[in-house]
């Protein structure tokens, strides 16, 4: 595979600009329909819609869908540049079919081409992917875009880069931008990713931060091969030599020597959930004395977790599935792992402690800015909270439940709309409380007052709701 020299770059954005090879000119030549089939793997409905011969017809049929499309037709969609040459398709007769997938992505109204391997799978097709295998975009690429804090930095490093998609957004917030990747044709696809983008990128080749050792970052994120597994494994993008969960251990472990002072490090994360272990505790020991948020968004039994990345793989059907399926459990029974959590690790580098919980409910996104804005209020809260004067967030509702007719309600819920969209189940007085937050009187007064109306010593009202109050003001019920 060649570099992508300054005028090829022009070549291809050019053609891909004549031909309206975006985004949004994708889904209008395939329609609903279509689009739809292509997200499960289904490419003939798209086949049907792409029939003209024209440069958008080409460019998806043979990059999208995987079709052999005719030498002179691929020709003619890119003028003065040679496909063969580059290694970007191989001929075979008088047809040439892709070698990568070069698609069209779209995020807050900018347009960029991703380069990555050809999708697997299509179409049901059994296909054991190659050992240095670059990921395109996916799900789990797009939630940590969808998870990267909005600030505005002067370094940021992209540990494990892969196709580069997460180094283009951090270009948007950052002055300089380090990717890395032990996978070198991972550095290749992602320097053309960026060529075709034109975006300046500090690649270097290496495992975790021993690229950049001594140096120090604002910003670093990661999607690391963290799936747990026994040692060997064939997929790069994915598994490491790391034991259980190691890996996204010493990325979170070594962050902060690599962060400045107030720096970020954020993560997708599998963790092992072993006997006898509380997971949350596991990760403190982590993130040790920094301030961090551990989020579990999914945990699955161990033979769920085998099964989905045997699937991943493409092995199931095949005459390796068993074997394998046995050696991936008897590897996880051995160290004692009885499932495995699934979710997001972020860390500030300034003093503080974690919050680890599970939730995998439906929540906002992006949910960047509101994963900042919980730190900015959890580590911006003063001890006393008396003197705060406190107002309802917008987003806020109340439901209530009981019977028809009864005075009281048998439930009151804070529901919040927006961010991790969390529920608050409250009694009459915090409902009460939060009912009175206007910005107008202290939350000391606001309490008093209630302590006065059920005749309670006021240090015991203070005592039982102050920690309730805190926790709504980190989660955003409230604000000050």
């Amino acid at each position: 595979m060649r570099e992508l020299t300054g005028s090829v770059v022009a070549g291809l954005r050019a053609a891909f600009g004549a031909a309206g090879y975006t985004v949004e000119g994708v889904a209008r030549r395939l329609g609903e329909r279509a689009n739809s089939a292509l997200g499960r793997n289904e490419t003939a409905p798209a086949v049907r819609r792409t029939s003209s011969g024209d440069a958008l017809d080409t460019m998806i049929r043979l990059f999208l869908l995987q079709r052999a499309v005719p030498e002179n037709v691929v020709c003619k969609a890119f003028p003065g540049v040679d496909l063969v040459a580059l290694g970007i398709v191989t001929a075979s007769a008088d047809d040439v079919r892709a070698v990568v997938d070069i698609r069209p992505y779209a995020e807050d109204e900018r347009e960029w081409w991703v380069v990555a391997d050809l999708t697997p799978g299509l179409d049901g097709r059994r296909e054991v992917m190659r050992a240095d295998y670059v990921l395109g975009i996916a799900p789990a690429s797009l939630s940590l875009v969808q998870l990267t804090v909005p600030v505005k930095v002067e370094r940021a490093l992209d540990i494990g880069t892969g196709c580069g998609i997460q180094s283009l957004h951090l270009a948007g917030r950052a002055n300089q931008v380090t990717a890395t990747d032990v996978n070198p044709r991972a550095l290749q696809l992602a320097r053309w990713t960026a060529a075709l983008n034109g975006v300046e990128l500090d690649f270097r080749d290496g495992s975790l931060y021993e690229p950049v050792r001594g140096e120090r970052f604002d910003l670093i994120v990661s999607n690391p091969p963290y799936v747990i597994s026994p040692p060997g494994g064939d997929l790069t993008y994915r598994e490491t030599e790391f034991t259980g969960d190691g890996v996204v251990e010493q990325l979170v472990r070594q962050a902060p020597a690599h962060l400045t002072d107030g720096g970020w490090c954020q993560l997708l994360a599998n963790w092992t959930c072993v006997r006898g272990q509380d997971w949350q505790e596991r990760i403190a020991g982590w993130t040790a004395d920094r301030s961090a948020w551990a989020v579990q968004r999914e945990q699955l039994d161990t033979t769920e977790y085998v099964e989905l990345w045997l699937r991943d793989a493409g092995l199931h059907g095949t005459s390796q599935y068993t074997s394998r399926y046995d050696k991936w459990m008897r590897y996880l029974d051995d160290h004692d792992v009885e499932a495995i959590g699934m979710g997001w690790i972020t860390l500030h580098n300034v003093e503080g402690t974690l919050d680890a919980e599970a939730w995998p409910y439906e929540i906002e996104r992006p949910i960047g800015p509101h994963v900042l804005h919980r730190f900015e209020r959890k580590e911006g809260l003063p001890t006393d909270l008396t003197a705060l004067h406190l107002r309802v967030a917008e987003d806020v509702i109340q439901e209530t439940t009981g019977q028809p007719g009864a005075e009281d309600p048998a439930t009151i819920v804070l529901r919040r709309q927006r961010g991790m969209r969390r529920a608050e189940q409250v009694d009459t007085v915090l409902a009460g409380f939060v009912g009175a937050c206007d910005d107008d009187l202290s939350t000391g007064r606001i309490l008093a007052a209630l302590a006065d109306l059920m005749d309670r010593p006021v240090v015991d009202v203070l005592s039982e709701y102050l920690p309730q109050i805190r926790n709504l003001v980190v989660e955003g019920f409230l604000d000050y």
